[in-house]
């Protein structure tokens, strides 16, 4: 479309808005719902994300040490593991310190009783808290420890050192197992979706065209280019796009000023959240795929339906 097609083409568009508002706000509506979708799902998968990584920095391993172990040893298989790959972090927590623990997390299960009841002994091992980079590889990583030499010369039960690696290995295999699907039950309906909205607007723009065959035949007759023809069309699919986008954008918006506090609220064991970069990506990906949907949409419909 030339840029002295331009002002033509955006009169006309508004002119066949107001004449097939209907038709036009069917558009609208299906655009905004499709891209509202999207985005939802988008900055839904960020918030899960971020909710996922939460808990996924509380997956460690606790290697649980035997009482009667050499310091010397320890703290060389300490620094030993602190230089593997995917481990962040091997922090050695006392007897005394996991005792504590045990006391103030498990508070309402009556664990201050119980300990009192222990008359000063203290059954709780002392171990080393191993934190991952990537938690994903918690699996390898507490493989490579039970069968490590080093390992079973500390370990609380060196006839069984598997007993002494917890990491709760079947929760975290299904916490994987479950954030992956809906990573990607996330990505397939985002790519149905983007569809579904290319489909309607192309739907539309064809029967734009059906219902102006007669001008458009006209227009023909009296000389006119195949791209001063097409320039109303094309513009005519933008402009629905782009209020389609920039009503889904809006109520985006609202959704987040409204609703991510009080869930942020309720859920204030997760972290709950959207940075800031992201719903700005976000919004900025909503016009651009709403634009490109309206004039890919618009030129197809064309290149099918309208013999210029």
């Amino acid at each position: 479309m030339a840029p002295s097609n331009f002002g033509y083409s955006l009169r006309e568009a508004g002119h066949h808005f107001r004449r097939n508002w209907s038709t036009a706000l069917g558009a609208v509506v299906t655009i905004f719902l499709s891209l509202f979708i999207i985005g939802l799902f988008m900055l839904g998968s960020s918030v899960l994300t971020n909710m996922v990584g939460s808990v996924e920095d509380k997956v460690t391993i606790q290697a649980f040490l035997s009482d009667d172990a050499n310091q010397e040893n320890v703290d060389a298989l300490q620094k030993a593991i602190q230089g593997w790959g995917d481990v962040e972090s091997v922090t050695y927590k006392s007897k005394d310190e996991a005792l504590d623990e045990y006391r103030n997390t498990m508070s309402n299960k009556n664990a201050a009783a119980a300990v009192d009841a222990l008359d000063g002994q203290n059954p709780v091992p002392a171990s080393l808290v191993i934190k991952l980079t990537d938690p994903q590889q918690v699996s390898t990583v507490a493989d490579k420890l039970i069968a490590d030499a080093d390992f079973k010369a500390v370990c609380d039960d060196p006839d069984n050192p598997a007993a002494s690696v917890q990491y709760g290995q079947e929760t975290v295999e299904r916490l994987f197992s479950v954030t992956n699907y809906v990573r990607i039950i996330a990505i397939v309906l985002v790519i149905l979706l983007t569809f579904v909205a290319f489909v309607f607007i192309n739907n539309t723009i064809r029967l734009a065209i059906s219902a102006r065959r007669r001008e458009i035949a006209i227009m023909r007759l009296v000389g006119a280019s195949n791209g001063f023809i097409r320039g109303p069309f094309v513009m005519e699919g933008a402009l629905e796009a782009l209020i389609g986008a920039l009503l889904a954008i809006g109520a985006l918006q609202l959704g987040i000023s409204f609703l991510l506090p009080k869930i942020e609220e309720s859920l204030q064991f997760l972290a709950v959240s959207l940075d800031p970069t992201v719903v700005a990506a976000t919004y900025g990906l909503l016009l651009v795929v709403g634009v490109l949907i309206g004039l890919l949409g618009s030129a197809i419909a064309m290149r099918r339906y309208l013999k210029v």
